[in-house]
């Protein structure tokens, strides 16, 4: 099995940042791609960014120019670094992960138990 903890969820003013990290941990061989996705209430969870094992990034429209993600590969670890927040960004964060637990096998989904991250106006 693959844990994922998120940490660096809180409460901040329009305009601030925060810097989500989600650490893997658990039976890994290796891992495919990690991203972070969000929900608001009311709403369906929606893709923030992911980052393939190549460095490939993807961003939602909504945070391009303005959230980052990066990994350290050594620590089996995603950041989503997250600047000029808007209150429209409220939403519980959730890490998810592609990873493969062995060399013979297809990877699997993963998800965090979520953060929180409020933006006040």
């Amino acid at each position: 099995q693959v844990q994922l903890v998120e940490s660096g969820g809180g409460l901040v003013q329009a305009g601030g940042s925060l810097r989500l990290s989600c650490a893997a941990s658990g039976r890994i061989f290796s891992i495919n791609a990690m991203g972070w996705y969000r929900q608001a209430p009311g709403k369906q969870r929606e893709l923030v960014a992911t980052i393939t094992s190549g460095g490939f990034t993807n961003y939602a429209d909504s945070v391009k120019g303005r959230f980052t993600i990066s990994t350290d590969n050594a620590k089996d670890t995603v950041y989503l670094q997250m600047n000029s927040l808007k209150p429209e960004d409220t939403a519980v964060y959730y890490c998810n992960a592609d990873v493969r637990s062995h060399p013979y096998t297809r990877g699997a989904f993963y998800w965090g138990q979520g953060t929180q991250v409020t933006v006040s106006s």
